[in-house]
């Protein structure tokens, strides 16, 4: 019995040793280890996930979508929980678009966690992905950006990278306003994973929708035209401009080469850049216009003064030559802009004066920032009187040895058609419900001069102008070409030319300016047959869509 007695005794003590053990681990995990086992039950069943926002849809004026979000995933995997990595590959690798040979790799790693497999991963994939109730998915969701109409105005658009934030164009420009604000959620998960709370912590707010300017059915057409000019010269590059002259909107914008919008890689890497904005040149024969206007506005010429033109003009130590050899002549202001002279152009200048002369292009916004609505927007180059050399007036005034862009010949050329007043282009109408607010253009110009200049670039289209053949039967219009070697490594060359034409209908009251800049044509290099053919097979398809009757 008292054997009995003492085995008895040993086990409560054993048990109470037990016991004791069991408190002391319980005050431990409760006192000392309750914060960390307490995160880490956290964060095995509470999770906070990002609800990203939608950026702001991107339409035309007359609310067509040029660019939108969509609902898309990320998909990632956690390899240790994947019992066969090869059966889940063959299943997965045709929906997301992945080869088996990459696939598999990334679902046998063992030693990681966490592998992301695929990256905007549409709605409908994603749908089929989770249909297929794999262990070890996880889908992060995502907004993908989509451009619908893919190639139309690619560069103006611009792109958003990985993390889905602007990177060029108007998604840049304006992405405080696209971006919108991302949610938050939190999720409670039971002991088996599954969710049972689901609470939003902050709201999604969508970023800020924007109507361009641009006209999309416009867009297209300028597009084919660019194209055409593409396949027919095989240029560097090329890019056109339609503008209301009175107003500094954007009816269309187009470059080339193109780019499709949804896959930019594809295209090099050059064609990105919106040269509108972005490439400068030197204008050549569309700069005589303002040589032209300065005098005018100075009250040094008028349309009919006379020039003694000679077959060649010494300016320093330069000579000075027309396109085509021709005697001494005399040529009125009108005639120098009708066949653009080189001499006479210069001997306008000449009168002007070089400080005068300096004023004046300077008034007409060169040598500064048009302040267009779009990024990565050049100044070009321009010199003030005081650096001039002693052949600059030989070249300055027939539009060589100035650096512009072509949205600065576009916005400068709308002054000549409004009637003197220089305003700002922009491309986007409205951010959200707010109409964009623009500074106020300020006229550089009287209405009389202004007038006169446009009566003088009817010429251009008439027999014996630089662009005759693009003339539209019934149509005013009124305009200039231009033709200029390029630099090339600091030197002129002697192959590589920009060619170029700016133009406007109705030439008495214009409602449509539209500038073409070809940039190093092949087979051709003027400004009337390369540049100026363009023109007008835009002028031609727009003028009728827009409404603007024959004269």
């Amino acid at each position: 019995m008292a054997i009995v007695d003492r085995r008895i005794g040993l086990l409560f003590l054993g048990f109470l040793g037990l016991l004791a053990i069991a408190l002391l681990r319980a005050t431990y995990l409760g006192a000392v280890r309750a914060g960390p086992l307490q995160h880490a039950a956290v964060t095995q069943q509470v999770s906070r996930v990002t609800l990203p926002a939608p950026r702001g849809s991107i339409t035309d004026r007359n609310g067509v979508e040029l660019a939108i979000s969509q609902t898309a995933y990320d998909i990632a995997a956690d390899p240790y929980l994947i019992k066969d990595p090869l059966t889940t590959t063959k299943q997965l690798a045709p929906l997301l678009g992945s080869s088996e040979a990459t696939l598999l790799p990334l679902l046998s790693r063992r030693h990681t966690g966490f592998v992301y497999l695929a990256h905007l991963v549409s709605g409908d994939r994603a749908a089929a992905i989770s249909n297929l109730h794999l262990d070890g998915l996880t889908m992060i969701p995502q907004v993908k950006r989509v451009y619908p109409r893919s190639w139309a105005a690619s560069q103006v658009l611009g792109s958003v990278g990985w993390n889905d934030r602007g990177l060029s164009g108007v998604e840049y420009r304006y992405e405080a306003a696209l971006r919108g604000r991302d949610g938050t959620r939190r999720i409670v998960n039971d002991a088996i994973g599954q969710p049972i709370s689901i609470d939003d912590l902050r709201a999604t707010r969508p970023g800020q929708p924007i109507r361009l300017t641009i006209d999309a059915a416009l867009q297209d057409e300028v597009e084919q035209v660019l194209a055409g000019v593409g396949a027919q010269y095989s240029p560097h590059g090329a890019t056109a401009i339609v503008m209301n002259p009175n107003t500094g909107e954007i009816l269309a914008l187009a470059n080339w080469p193109r780019i499709n919008a949804n896959d930019p890689a594809s295209a090099p890497s050059y064609a990105n850049e919106n040269r509108a904005v972005g490439f400068t040149y030197e204008p050549g024969s569309t700069f005589k216009a303002f040589t032209v206007a300065g005098a005018l506005q100075d009250g040094i010429v008028e349309p009919r003064t006379q020039f003694n033109v000679p077959g060649v003009l010494q300016v320093a130590d330069r000579q000075i030559h027309d396109a085509e050899d021709h005697g001494d002549e005399a040529l009125s202001v009108a005639d120098i802009l009708r066949v653009s002279s080189n001499i006479g152009a210069d001997e306008i200048g000449m009168r002007l004066g070089a400080s005068r002369f300096d004023y004046w292009v300077h008034q007409f916004g060169f040598g500064a920032p048009t302040r267009v609505d779009l990024p990565g927007e050049e100044q070009g180059i321009v010199l003030h009187s005081w650096q001039y050399s002693g052949s600059s007036m030989g070249n300055l005034p027939m539009g060589q040895g100035e650096s512009v862009t072509p949205m600065q010949m576009a916005t400068a050329y709308s002054a000549i058609a409004n009637g003197g007043i220089l305003r700002p282009p922009h491309v986007v109408a409205a951010v959200g419900e707010k109409p964009t607010q623009l500074p106020p253009g300020r006229r550089i110009l009287s209405p009389l001069p202004a007038s006169q200049l446009r009566d003088m670039l009817r010429g251009v289209f008439a027999d014996g102008g630089t662009a005759s053949g693009a003339a539209i039967p019934g149509y005013d219009m009124a305009g200039k070409t231009g033709t200029a070697n390029e630099v090339i490594n600091g030197q002129y060359s002697s192959t590589a030319y920009a060619a170029s034409f700016i133009g406007f209908v109705p030439a008495s009251h214009p409602k449509l300016l539209v500038a073409v800049m070809v940039d190093r044509p092949q087979g051709a290099i003027f400004g009337g047959s390369v540049a100026a053919p363009a023109f007008q097979k835009i002028v031609g398809w727009a003028v009728p869509y827009l409404g603007i009757s024959p004269r």
